[in-house]
């Protein structure tokens, strides 16, 4: 079905189609099943290059054992976990694929596992200690973490009015302030490039290369800019959010 589970046979179709080099649609239209299904089976076992039909399987079996009593779910009561109906199995699956995918695009692991316990949460805010105590993680793990994510613009820290402690926040603009980071990086590098086209010449084949690469990164800023600004203009969506 496609909602159940996937078969032993099924990841091993999966494994074929990527060493075919079909992508996650065309897998999972031959499954029967939604590119997402697919995307996050493969995120979570090892990526496109890593992905194996029966280590995903006993990875899958790992897995369902630790829950019972390894592992602490990313939501609780408080914050809406079955009060709003939510399955927690669902929310941890979810929150280890999607952890999968930023890992995947570079982020380091451990501040892909703070930003998603932030992400999941309805405030969208939690303290040091709470994300130790949701992650079974040392304080410092986390303030590595936050740092990182910190510098990437992908939080930011608030101490509420009479309290001691500071509260890590993440908001509907942590994907903008993210890319704008990115368009300052890519702004810093076109105008690098450019000078490596001054320095090696713009008539030699390295001075071209830089030429080209400068051309292609102020693009991108270019493009970015004008998406973050339709962003910026658009009307807020979200639900009034509850503290947790």
């Amino acid at each position: 079905m496609p909602g159940g589970r996937l078969t032993s046979e099924e990841r091993r179709s999966i494994a074929t189609g990527l060493a075919e080099g079909l992508g996650y649609a065309e897998i999972g239209r031959r499954l029967g099943r939604p590119a997402s299904t697919v995307m996050r089976e493969v995120a979570r076992n090892g990526g496109p290059d890593g992905y194996g039909a029966d280590r995903a399987e006993e990875a899958t079996r790992d897995r369902a054992r630790r829950r019972p009593q390894d592992r602490t779910p990313p939501v609780s009561v408080a914050d809406g976990g079955h009060a709003d109906g939510r399955d927690p199995g669902a929310v941890r699956d979810f929150t280890d694929s999607f952890t999968e995918l930023l890992v995947q695009q570079g982020l380091p692991r451990m501040a892909a596992r703070v930003l998603m316990c932030l992400y999941v949460t309805d405030s969208g805010a939690l303290t040091a200690a709470e994300l130790v105590q949701r992650l079974r993680v040392s304080p410092a793990s986390v303030s590595h973490a936050v740092a990182f994510l910190e510098q990437q613009g992908m939080l930011s820290r608030q101490r509420p009015s009479g309290g001691r402690r500071e509260r890590y926040v993440i908001d509907d603009a942590v994907w903008l302030r993210s890319t704008l980071a990115a368009v300052r990086m890519n702004d810093v590098l076109a105008g690098e490039s450019r000078r490596g086209v001054e320095i090696l010449g713009a008539d030699t084949p390295a001075g071209a290369r830089f030429g080209s690469s400068a051309e292609f990164l102020l693009l991108m800023s270019r493009t970015l800019r004008q998406v973050m600004e339709e962003w910026r203009r658009r009307p807020p969506v979200h639900p009034e959010r509850r503290g947790d």
